[in-house]
Protein backbone atom coordinates (compact mmCIF):
# COMPACT_ATOMS: atom_id res chain seq x y z
CA UNK A 1 0.00 0.00 0.00
CA UNK A 2 1.44 3.70 -0.87
CA UNK A 3 2.07 6.08 1.22
CA UNK A 4 -0.84 8.36 -0.14
CA UNK A 5 -3.13 5.30 0.57
CA UNK A 6 -2.24 4.49 3.92
CA UNK A 7 -3.18 8.57 4.53
CA UNK A 8 -6.24 8.49 2.68
CA UNK A 9 -7.13 5.35 4.96
CA UNK A 10 -6.31 6.81 8.34
CA UNK A 11 -8.18 9.68 7.69
CA UNK A 12 -10.90 8.29 6.13
CA UNK A 13 -11.28 6.18 9.47
CA UNK A 14 -10.77 9.31 11.52
CA UNK A 15 -13.73 11.21 10.12
CA UNK A 16 -16.16 7.85 10.34
CA UNK A 17 -15.20 7.94 13.96
CA UNK A 18 -15.88 11.79 13.98
CA UNK A 19 -19.28 11.37 12.19
CA UNK A 20 -20.03 8.12 14.02
CA UNK A 21 -19.22 9.84 17.96
CA UNK A 22 -21.40 13.09 16.78
CA UNK A 23 -24.31 10.30 15.85
CA UNK A 24 -23.58 8.84 19.42
CA UNK A 25 -24.13 12.11 21.01
CA UNK A 26 -27.81 11.69 19.51
CA UNK A 27 -28.60 8.07 19.64
CA UNK A 28 -28.63 5.61 23.11
CA UNK A 29 -26.64 2.85 21.40
CA UNK A 30 -23.16 4.19 19.87
CA UNK A 31 -20.90 5.93 23.01
CA UNK A 32 -20.57 9.80 21.17
CA UNK A 33 -18.06 10.67 22.95
CA UNK A 34 -15.58 7.39 22.88
CA UNK A 35 -16.18 7.90 19.34
CA UNK A 36 -15.56 11.25 18.84
CA UNK A 37 -12.01 10.75 20.93
CA UNK A 38 -10.66 7.79 18.74
CA UNK A 39 -11.44 9.78 16.02
CA UNK A 40 -9.82 12.99 17.45
CA UNK A 41 -6.71 10.86 18.27
CA UNK A 42 -6.34 8.45 14.59
CA UNK A 43 -6.94 12.33 12.74
CA UNK A 44 -4.38 13.81 15.50
CA UNK A 45 -1.50 11.95 13.26
CA UNK A 46 -2.23 13.67 10.64
CA UNK A 47 -3.50 17.10 11.92
CA UNK A 48 -1.85 19.47 13.89
CA UNK A 49 -4.92 20.96 14.98
CA UNK A 50 -6.72 17.56 16.18
CA UNK A 51 -3.25 16.97 18.47
CA UNK A 52 -3.30 20.66 20.29
CA UNK A 53 -7.47 20.13 20.34
CA UNK A 54 -6.87 16.62 22.36
CA UNK A 55 -4.08 18.64 24.75
CA UNK A 56 -7.12 21.23 25.43
CA UNK A 57 -9.14 18.70 25.78
CA UNK A 58 -7.07 16.55 28.40
CA UNK A 59 -5.83 19.73 30.56
CA UNK A 60 -9.39 21.19 30.65
CA UNK A 61 -11.23 18.11 31.24
CA UNK A 62 -8.76 15.55 33.80
CA UNK A 63 -11.42 13.39 34.22
CA UNK A 64 -12.07 12.52 30.58
CA UNK A 65 -8.51 11.64 30.45
CA UNK A 66 -9.11 7.84 31.32
CA UNK A 67 -11.28 8.11 28.04
CA UNK A 68 -9.02 9.79 26.19
CA UNK A 69 -6.41 6.85 27.08
CA UNK A 70 -9.08 4.52 26.62
CA UNK A 71 -9.77 6.29 23.04
CA UNK A 72 -5.82 6.17 22.32
CA UNK A 73 -5.64 2.08 22.91
CA UNK A 74 -8.28 1.73 20.24
CA UNK A 75 -6.99 3.62 17.81
CA UNK A 76 -3.72 2.44 18.20
CA UNK A 77 -5.11 -1.08 17.38
CA UNK A 78 -6.63 0.34 14.06
CA UNK A 79 -3.38 2.47 12.98
CA UNK A 80 -1.44 -0.95 13.96
CA UNK A 81 -4.02 -2.55 11.34
CA UNK A 82 -3.05 0.37 8.65
CA UNK A 83 0.72 0.75 8.96
CA UNK A 84 1.99 -2.06 10.74
CA UNK A 85 0.03 -4.79 8.81
CA UNK A 86 2.14 -5.09 5.54
CA UNK A 87 4.64 -8.06 6.36
CA UNK A 88 1.53 -10.57 7.63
Amino acid sequence: MTLGAKKALVLGIGWTFIVLGIAGLFLPLLQGVLFLMIGLVILSTEYAWAHHLLARIKARFPKLAQTLDHARSKAARWLHHIHGGEGQ
